[in-house]
């Protein structure tokens, strides 16, 4: 991020604008609307310059530039077709301190003009840090259909009560659940009809009744990687959480969005390093629910495919505690599918069967003979520890050894690696793989090569 983004108050503060033209005009009826004190310097006024200098809401300052200009200003901005006079505005104010832009001279700005939706007093700003304003306009306007008319009307309303609801809840989390709850409820449908009297009236019995928010945990899954696979619904329990349980498995870019006041408490697991033993995270899920915080347990890929999602659900159920269940992509869809690898296909794969690469100290062997059926593809989590074996296992039991494996590592992200060969020589693609990696044993993997769209060997 090359920008720090923040809102100025402009009230009543001296602000220079340099030029007198259409753009000028813009950034000028921009200012005035939100209350500057306008200073403008240029040779001559169009007409609505005139008409607003005639009424007294700006101060001309004649046509000549000078440093005493940027006397007690607060900020400036310069919008003119002459570079060099822009050049010397943008210079002069950066000797003062003096914050300027500098208009479409992303090089001559020490702040920037973001695309902006009004739903005053929400304003949602959108910026491409100077580099593409038409791409940030167009954003604004996809954002502007979303965003309800009467937003600013709620935001209204909730500033008035704001105080007499911190005096009725006992602390933040129970105040965030108050308003989220009410901007959810009739609350909102009331204010969209323009009834702000009833919407108020409504507001008030709800926080009358008010009772303190009851605890639940979302068990979430994060899909393989790629935060662009999140689906909606796991979005929304991520950033509505007040603490975050997160794998070792989870990338940076899915926990960024995580609420910035959001407790975020790892309990990662990975093949041959420390973690925390599951009857730990077990008992800390039912702790912080018990205590009334909204808990999220975000687990890679899906939380019931090799994600113990089902053992914790239990758990929970015992306790007494309300879970939710947000199903995520688990890797074997998702890591095939960037690998361009399909699990099944007409001419060589029927069906697919995904299994894990270990289980419990005194679980059973797994099934051999119907692990090496020919014609489906066999799709291997957490196996690169045992490829050895699993391959050792799969020729005794008929598979040919010729038959075509990948190795995928960190699938759908931007360092996605995939190795591929045969079922023979899987231990040492396994060996040399860099973990998380996921095992693809069948006909499919030989597909890769034709298919192959996404990461360094695309």
């Amino acid at each position: 991020m090359s920008h720090y983004p923040m809102f100025a108050n402009l009230r009543g503060r001296a602000v220079l604008l340099v030029g007198a033209g259409q753009v000028a005009e813009r950034k000028a009826a921009a200012l005035l609307q939100v209350g500057a004190v306008l200073r403008v310097v240029a040779e001559t006024l169009n007409p609505q310059f005139q008409s607003w200098s005639d009424s007294g809401r700006i101060e001309w300052l004649g046509g000549v530039f000078r440093e005493d200009c940027l006397n007690g200003v607060f900020l400036a901005v310069a919008a003119t077709d002459d570079r060099d006079l822009n050049q010397r505005v943008f210079q002069s104010a950066e000797a003062r301190g003096t914050f300027c832009n500098v208009v479409d001279t992303t090089d001559l700005c020490s702040f920037i003009v973001p695309a902006v939706v009004d739903r005053s007093p929400v304003q949602i700003a959108v910026s491409s840090g100077g580099t593409s304003p038409v791409l940030a306009r167009k954003w604004r306007q996809i954002i502007e259909m979303l965003v309800p008319l009467h937003t600013g009307k709620m935001a209204q309303l909730a500033g008035k009560w704001r105080d007499r609801v911190k005096e009725a809840t006992r602390n933040a989390e129970e105040r965030r659940h108050f308003w989220e709850k009410l901007f959810d409820s009739r609350f909102s449908s009331l204010a969209a009809q323009g009834d702000m009297a009833a919407a108020e009236s409504e507001l008030a019995a709800q926080l009358a009744g008010y009772a303190p928010h009851k605890g639940e945990v979302v068990l979430v899954g994060a899909g393989p990687g790629d935060a662009g696979l999140l689906t909606v619904h796991a979005l929304q329990a991520i950033q509505a959480a007040d603490v975050v349980f997160y794998d070792a498995l989870v990338s940076d870019e899915i926990m960024a969005t995580v609420r910035k006041d959001a407790e975020k408490i790892s309990v990662g697991k990975r093949a041959g390093c420390h973690h925390v033993q599951q009857e730990e995270t077990n008992r800390l899920l039912v702790e912080h629910a018990q205590a009334g915080r909204r808990v999220v347990r975000l687990k890679g890929g899906d939380p019931f495919v090799f994600g113990r999602g089902g053992e914790e659900a239990q758990v929970l159920r015992q306790a007494g505690i309300p879970y939710r269940i947000v199903p995520g992509v688990t890797a074997a869809l998702g890591a095939t599918a960037y690998a361009g690898i399909p699990l099944t296909h007409r001419d060589c794969a029927q069906s697919a069967l995904f299994v894990t690469g270990h289980s419990k100290h005194d679980g059973e062997q797994p099934d051999w003979r119907t692990l090496a059926l020919s014609n489906q593809t066999l799709v291997v989590y957490m196996g690169t520890l045992r490829a050895s074996v699993i391959a050792e296992k799969l020729v005794e039991y008929g598979r040919s050894a010729d038959t075509p494996v990948a190795v995928i590592s960190n699938g759908t992200l931007p360092n996605q690696s995939v190795q591929t060969g045969r079922l023979q020589n899987l231990p040492e693609l396994a060996e040399d793989a860099p973990r998380p990696a996921l095992m693809v044993i069948g006909e499919v993997a030989a597909l890769r090569d034709e298919l192959k769209w996404f990461g360094e060997a695309a």
